[in-house]
Parts: C-alpha cells; sequence; structure tokens
C-alpha cells in the first residue's frame, strides 16, 4: 500500500455529502486538502478551502493554480461535486438536462484538465470521480442525471488512457444510494438502509493507497440486492 499521508488532494463538493465526508477521512490520513466549495466558510475543519463553483468559467482553474500556489502539487483529484434536479425523457425540463450534464460532467473535465500537468509531475497521480450505479444503468425516470453520469464513465476511462504511461490512475466510484441532502427526496428505500459516506471515503483512502499496478477501474457500492452489472 501506498503512503498517502503528505498527499496533497482537491476534493470538490467538499462542504457537504460524500464530499465532506472523503475530506475528513483523507484529513485524518494525514493529506494535505484542498477544498473546493462555494463558501469557504463551509470547508471542512483542518482544510484549505478555496473557492470553486462548478457552473461558473474558469473556476477550476483558479482552484488549481491557487491548490499550486499553496501546497506546490497536485498528488490526487476527487470529483465529488454534483446535482440531482428531475429530468425525464418525455416532459424535460431540457434546462435541468444541461445543467447537470454541465455540473456533473463538464465541470470534471475542466478540473482535471486545469490539473493534468500537475498529476503528470506527480509520477503517481489519482482521479477517483463520483460517478453512480446510474452511470451504469437507468432504473427511473431522471434521464438527465443517468446520462451526466454516463458520461462521467466515458471521462475516467479517458483519463485511464491518456494518464497511464504518466502513472495516473483513475476510478469511477459507482454508489446507489447514499444517505445523503441529495437523496432527501427518496421515499422508496429507508434512509437507515442507505449507504453512509462515511464508507463511500474509506473507499476512496483506499483507492488512493493502492500502487500502480493494482488500478481498479468501477467501483460499484450498493445498498441493496441487484443483479450484478
Amino acid at each position: 500500500m501506498r503512503e498517502i499521508a503528505g498527499k496533497v488532494v482537491m476534493v470538490s463538493g467538499a462542504a457537504r455529502g460524500i464530499g465532506r465526508a472523503v475530506a475528513e477521512r483523507l484529513l485524518a490520513a494525514g493529506c494535505q486538502i484542498s477544498a473546493g466549495v462555494r463558501d469557504i466558510a463551509r470547508a471542512p475543519a483542518g482544510s484549505t478551502g478555496f473557492a470553486y463553483d462548478a457552473t461558473r468559467q474558469g473556476s477550476a482553474a483558479s482552484w488549481v493554480q491557487g491548490t499550486v500556489e499553496r501546497f506546490g502539487r497536485v498528488d490526487a483529484l476527487i470529483n465529488a461535486a454534483g446535482i440531482n434536479p428531475r429530468a425525464s425523457l418525455l416532459e424535460g425540463p431540457d434546462d435541468a438536462f444541461q445543467e447537470m450534464f454541465s455540473v456533473n460532467a463538464m465541470a470534471p473535465v475542466q478540473v482535471i484538465r486545469a490539473a493534468w500537468p500537475h498529476l503528470v509531475a506527480a509520477g503517481e497521480g489519482r482521479v477517483v470521480n463520483i460517478a453512480s450505479l446510474s452511470g451504469k444503468r437507468v432504473r427511473n425516470d431522471n434521464l438527465g442525471y443517468a446520462m451526466s453520469k454516463f458520461a462521467v464513465m466515458a471521462l475516467t476511462q479517458e483519463v485511464r488512457r491518456l494518464g497511464w504511461e504518466h502513472g495516473i490512475r483513475a476510478t469511477a466510484l459507482c454508489p446507489g444510494f447514499v444517505d445523503t441532502d441529495m437523496t432527501a427526496q427518496v421515499t422508496k428505500w429507508p434512509r437507515d438502509q442507505m449507504s453512509r459516506p462515511e464508507d463511500l471515503a474509506l473507499l476512496v483512502e483506499t483507492l488512493l493507497q493502492l500502487s500502480n499496478t493494482a488500478s481498479v477501474a468501477e467501483l460499484l457500492v450498493n445498498c441493496r440486492h441487484e443483479d450484478t452489472l
């Protein structure tokens, strides 16, 4: 297992949900956390908060620049920021499709692009994209969310392809229902039986610890029985 204490890790969406749990877990492991958040005051204690708005052009580049100026490098990137409004095939609304694709898919593209030379320089750079089981199959009418997460799966494959010879390893972490505010509207599955953000954070820590010869392309996590995808 690789030693990750001291590693500089950028975490988007670090103010809440999975992103916050990941940031707190990695802080406890001794990582230096660059927390990308809309409100710096909400960055986890012990992290360094940077203003990051996934909907704003140039925000990713500014966040990466600030991180490098503060820490001198980037060793890993966790793309956890995401949204989940409803957007169905027959009803739309179309602007919700566009918003989810922008935040869930294109924002990680922009952060990875900005961080790329620093991940290459790290020699063993890591990228973990928080995708979803909705990026592997469609089981409800929120097609917009599924389409955005299918795009994240493609993005992860391309990061693996382009980054392999540079020592960059990428993983799509695909949970089902997780007990966060994003699933507050879910009523078809009990909240006390949903996956915990802390469980996802433990998996992220493990992924960062793996050597280059133990690369995990996709990691599917479910809180209920489902046929293997």
